[in-house]
């Protein structure tokens, strides 16, 4: 008998092929389009494109209106973030709570024991394995899911490379402009910056001082929302010196910079660890990437609860913000990780 996979679709090709070559190995395959933000123009679209795909595959396929969830457990948390001047990972969230938690759901409800999404990952049902792609790999962003939901997954597209799977999808003809159209690289609700979204709901223009490391006023900012931490653009001082973001004081709308080496972290500390091995170690030693894409860091874990600090074998040299996430590796195997506070 076959087993019934949903395929989370978006109209984009890496979904696509997702789809495609699962029904291609003998699983019966659903599509599911959910509606995560208001932009029913978008929405539109994107289902036209799924339509299109669906038919051209032989799939049924169902759209959902997850906005009011979405809205609640990511849309809302990321402008709060900014707000208490964090530099939030939304696609961390989205990930934990409806790709892969929403969707589980949806799953449970169609009687599909299998889900799948278009993500460049590889899985055994107990741990998530970098892609074979190193230039598309989303392990950093599934490290908060549910290590349960690791039992449910398949995800054709580990061992693929993207121009691979533009170049097939483009070859069926029919579905050419699914390949050929412009690939999203930014937060999917956002349409054009960051900062144009947060001002339907706050004033993110609003100057403050840039203080140095000493508490000393040397500049005026265009408001701390405008910042993240290891920024070194957007800002003037009265000091002739390259200069970057270090710290972020929203109660008192004010930035502190410093010289690059002000930055240096040797510890980290994260909150809500989460973990795809049991049991759960008072320390271990692992590879920390402190943020996407940057380059992982041999460490040693200390665990307290819920919460850890990371010891730093190399000194992080910029960029460890609050609100980002500290993601753990042995080798290619992502094994967990927890929000930097």
């Amino acid at each position: 008998m076959q087993k019934r996979v949903l395929v989370g679709m978006s109209g984009g090709v890496d979904s696509t092929f997702a789809a495609y070559q699962l029904k291609k190995e003998g699983y019966e395959v659903i599509g599911v389009y959910m509606k995560l933000y208001e932009n029913e123009a978008k929405h539109k679209e994107n289902i036209r494109k799924i339509d299109m795909a669906c038919k051209y595959f032989g799939i049924e396929y169902k759209v959902y209106d997850l906005t009011k969830e979405f809205n609640e457990l990511v849309y809302s948390p990321f402008i709060n973030s900014y707000v208490a001047g964090d530099t939030p990972n939304p696609c961390g969230n989205c990930n934990q709570f409806i790709k892969f938690g929403k969707f589980v759901e949806v799953a449970n409800e169609l009687g599909c024991e299998l889900i799948s999404t278009g993500h460049y990952i590889n899985t055994d049902k107990e741990f998530i394995y970098e892609a074979d792609d190193d230039s598309k790999d989303q392990t950093y962003f599934l490290f908060h899911i549910d290590p349960k939901v690791l039992k449910k997954m398949v995800f054709p597209l580990g061992g693929k490379i993207k121009d691979e799977i533009k170049e097939f999808i483009r070859s069926t003809g029919d579905l050419r402009e699914i390949a050929d159209q412009k690939e999203s690289t930014e937060i999917c609700f956002v349409e054009t910056d960051y900062k144009d979204l947060l001002r339907k709901y706050v004033d993110v223009d609003k100057p403050g001082d840039i203080l140095d490391s000493e508490g000393n006023v040397i500049g005026k900012h265009k408001g701390y929302m405008n910042y993240t931490i290891g920024q070194r653009k957007g800002f003037e001082t009265t000091l002739k010196k390259k200069l970057f973001v270090n710290k972020i004081i929203p109660e008192k709308n004010q930035i502190v910079v410093g010289e690059k080496q002000e930055l240096r972290k040797e510890t980290v500390k994260i909150k809500e660890l989460n973990l795809f091995f049991k049991p759960i170690p008072e320390k271990f030693h692992s590879e920390v990437r402190l943020r996407y894409r940057t380059k992982k860091i041999p460490c040693l874990v200390e665990v307290s609860g819920a919460d850890a600090v990371i010891h730093l074998e190399i000194p992080a040299e910029l960029g460890v913000a609050k609100g980002q996430a500290a993601v753990f590796y042995d080798g290619k195997k992502m094994i967990g990780g927890g929000w930097i506070v």
